[in-house]
């Protein structure tokens, strides 16, 4: 959000009293009324008062009478909720609704997780949350584990008072200090045990490290359910009270996680992480769950708690996670859309940067080779240029042929560029090229078929010889693919990565995958599709579309490989036996969103889709087709935003894989406005 500004010079000068406050908010539309009590010598627009690069597509100033200025301003008391009515804003008198109107915008503007912990603190009404609590039929009791050593102490008790101010009352704090060299901590302990009985400490005699002083906390652990917090970390106030509310709809669940952000040392909270439902490819790529983590003791138990001496300390949440997970269903780990729990950001913190703990990567690949290898997965796990981020390398079963489908129509520069990017840049050989030839007429294209199919013995023209339908194209495609593993493939991509096929065959050999998509870019070194986000614009878009390349994305989304619902058919590879299972793209989408469909057929089949950043290819979107821009094409176009609806209108509205607190107007992973928010509450309370 940009603190705007709109100066006016009436003739002594630009200057911070004669001047029009206005928030604006990326890719929204912002406006104002602005009152001239008399006529402006120069205008001048700053669009923040920082350094940045600003794009503005409209600036219009429109000359309004005053009763329309008037019902403007009125409407705005009472959505701000200073007036009850619109009538009664206007009673107030010009003078009165002007001055409590500007007091709207000159007053510091909110940012917008600022707004969200605005909005956050009505929805914790204490009226709500005694109902929410008087509601509940089962009371857990949830044992707070927290292994400490050598903490600043007003850190300690910061944490200690989270637990302590807690709604809900049914919990059990259990503490280990790992034989800490600052008496002051054993002190506070002390102190804080007298005050509560619920606070039961055990006092090491010597430093095990993490893992042995989570485990000597565990085994004070009475409660139904652990919750892990870090000696210097915060429990939101209701945190408890929510999970409590989860465990009651899911009764069967036995891992529970939601979403945090960071606390500084002045206790403001900021980047808050909001996470997608339960996302196995992404927690193979990081431990993206990292806290709020509940867990039902038992199953901790049943593990043998944390493994002591083995290397996984600095990723002992995560080993934890991933020996857990290895033992549960996929609807028995529920996340919970809230932000529950604070990271403590200082210097040495890991919440601040994890580059001063670098060691904690080996640890999280010893975990991750650990759990792979425990549960029979022949791959190996790799270290990235980034702490903490990894890479599962699957090796390919045999050399299996790919059979990549391109339906084209001449457009002979473009379908050339994209075949001869596939065979002189891939590295795997073993594929075959099937161009879907759907009526082209140009003799230079017709030419060059020819040629390349007597170049290339890999090269096969057919020719549909119908009205263009991309499903029913690719349909026909696949009919005729002699390959076990398919690719769609659009005729305006341009291979980037050597080995992108051997990073899509490998995803799309494992069992539970299904379609498998890959990152691409616009000309201008932009992304085009980091993978589907359902709901996006009221329907799907891309992830992530017009961030540079190179850059990491919301919370490294864009150098990870992580299950989408969907992923684009420009570049989609998927095995065979799958896409005849599901019966292929459903041929009512003749243009739009049959990937969209197709993908989701697949995934209520059962099957993962999984979008990876490690296959890349230059993608000239549309080309071939052109733009929506008649009226038969908006016509079939809104037909088939219709049928997606119709079809999956409640995916549409709850994403798994996104979070209902990120706006579903922008494919940038920015926070919702509060209307967004209240349009996607029942889904988490």
């Amino acid at each position: 959000m940009l603190p705007s500004k709109l100066y006016v010079d009436y003739g002594y000068g630009f200057n911070e009293v004669e001047s029009f406050s206005l928030a604006i908010e990326s890719g929204q539309l912002a406006k104002r009324v602005c009152y001239f009590p008399t006529r402006a010598r120069a205008l001048r627009f700053d669009p923040c008062d920082f350094p940045a690069v600003v794009q503005i597509h409209d600036f219009v100033l429109a000359k309004v009478t005053r009763g329309f200025a008037v019902r403007s301003m009125a409407r705005k008391l009472v959505n701000s909720g200073l007036v009850e009515s619109v009538p009664a804003a206007k009673a107030l008198g010009w003078e009165t609704l002007w001055r409590q109107y500007n007091e709207l915008f000159v007053r510091r503007s909110l940012t917008a997780y600022e707004a969200q912990q605005a909005y956050e603190k009505a929805l914790f009404a204490q009226p709500k949350v005694k109902r929410r609590f008087d509601g509940l039929s089962h009371k857990p009791l949830f044992s707070v584990v927290v292994p400490v050593f050598n903490p600043p102490i007003r850190h300690l008790q910061s944490c200690l008072d989270s637990v302590l101010a807690q709604s809900y009352p049914h919990w059990q704090l259990c503490i280990a200090d790992d034989a800490s060299t600052d008496p002051a901590v054993a002190e506070t302990l002390k102190r804080y045990a007298a005050k509560d009985r619920r606070i039961q400490f055990v006092q090491r005699t010597e430093n095990g490290h993490i893992c042995a002083a989570s485990n000597s906390a565990l085994s004070l652990a009475e409660g139904e359910f652990v919750v892990l917090l870090d000696h210097d970390d915060c429990l939101f106030k209701h945190a408890l009270l929510e999970v409590a509310c989860a465990t009651e709809q899911n009764p069967d669940a036995d891992i529970f996680y939601s979403d945090e952000d960071f606390i500084d040392e002045s206790g403001r909270r900021f980047a808050p992480h909001y996470k997608p439902d339960w996302n196995p490819a992404l927690l193979l790529s990081h431990n993206y769950v990292t806290h709020l983590a509940v867990y039902r003791r038992s199953l901790i138990m049943a593990v043998g708690g944390f493994r002591e001496g083995v290397g996984v300390e600095g990723a002992q949440d995560y080993d934890l996670l991933l020996r857990c997970s290895a033992r549960v269903q996929a609807h028995q780990i529920v996340h919970i859309p809230r932000v529950l729990y604070h990271w403590r950001a200082h210097a040495g913190s890991t919440a601040l940067s994890s580059g001063e703990k670098s060691y904690t990567s080996v640890a999280g690949k010893r975990a991750l080779q650990d759990y792979l290898d425990a549960v029979g997965i022949d791959a190996r796990a790799e270290l990235t240029d980034d702490d903490n981020l990894y890479k599962v390398s699957y090796p390919l079963v045999g050399a299996p042929l790919v059979s990549l489908l391109i339906p084209t129509r001449d457009m002979l520069p473009v379908v050339r560029a994209c075949v001869d990017s596939i065979l002189e840049r891939s590295s795997y050989r073993n594929f075959e090229i099937l161009i879907l030839d759907n009526q082209s007429e140009e003799p230079k294209t017709l030419a060059w078929f020819q040629e390349i199919q007597q170049r290339d013995s890999r090269v096969r023209v057919l020719r549909y010889d119908y009205p263009f339908n991309y499903s029913a194209i690719n349909n026909f495609g696949a009919v005729h693919a002699r390959g076990e593993i398919l690719g769609l493939v659009n005729n305006d991509v341009e291979v980037i990565t050597p080995e992108w096929i051997e990073e899509l065959v490998s995803l799309a050999q494992q069992p539970g995958n299904g379609c498998i998509g890959a990152l691409l870019y616009y000309p201008d070194d932009t992304v085009q599709h980091a993978g589907v986000i359902l709901g996006l614009g009221g329907y799907a878009a891309h992830s992530h579309r017009g961030s540079p390349r190179g850059s990491p994305g919301y919370f490294n989304r864009l150098k990870v490989r992580q299950n989408l619902s969907a992923v684009t058919g420009a570049c989609l590879f998927i095995r065979k036996s799958v896409y005849e299972e599901v019966s292929g793209l459903d041929e009512a989408y003749t243009v739009a969103y049959n990937d969209v469909d197709f993908c989701l057929r697949v995934q209520a089949a059962g099957y993962l889709n999984v979008f990876t950043p490690f296959a890349e290819l230059y993608h000239h979107e549309s080309k071939s087709r052109g733009q929506e821009d008649t009226p038969e094409k908006v016509a079939r176009f809104d037909l088939e935003k219709a049928r997606l609806m119709e079809r999956w209108g409640s995916l549409l509205q709850y994403d798994p894989f996104y979070n209902p607190n990120l706006t579903r107007a922008r494919e940038d992973f920015s926070l919702a406005g509060q209307e967004e928010i209240s349009v996607t509450e029942s889904a988490v309370v």
